[in-house]
């Protein structure tokens, strides 16, 4: 089996530290990119427009913008962003999620 097609424990593959998010890239295709990444606490992604994604906080809390919407994005919730949307995440605690990016890039 592709190592790719299968994750056992996303903990053993999330990184943090910095003021921005460190992928571990999961699949890096020119139509589809999977990674984790993890958030300090304060650390942030600003917005900024990306082609269509699914974003699920793994763990921990902070905020999603999507457009000139603020979103509490704590453990398990899930963000839709539609192609073209600014998004940014910024963590109030210790933050891990999965992205899932479609698409060509932008």
């Amino acid at each position: 089996m592709d190592p790719r097609t299968f994750v056992p424990d996303w903990r053993e593959l999330v990184t943090f530290g910095g003021p921005g998010p460190q992928p571990t890239l999961l699949l890096d295709d020119p139509e589809l990119r999977v990674l984790v990444a993890g958030l300090e606490p304060g650390a942030s992604i600003p917005a900024h427009p990306e082609r269509a994604a699914v974003y699920h906080a793994l763990e921990g809390e902070g905020t999603f913008v999507l457009d000139d919407q603020s979103l509490a994005f704590s453990t398990g919730a899930t963000v839709i962003a539609p192609r073209g949307t600014a998004r940014g995440i910024e963590a109030t605690t210790r933050l891990a999620f999965l992205a899932v990016r479609v698409g060509p890039d932008l």
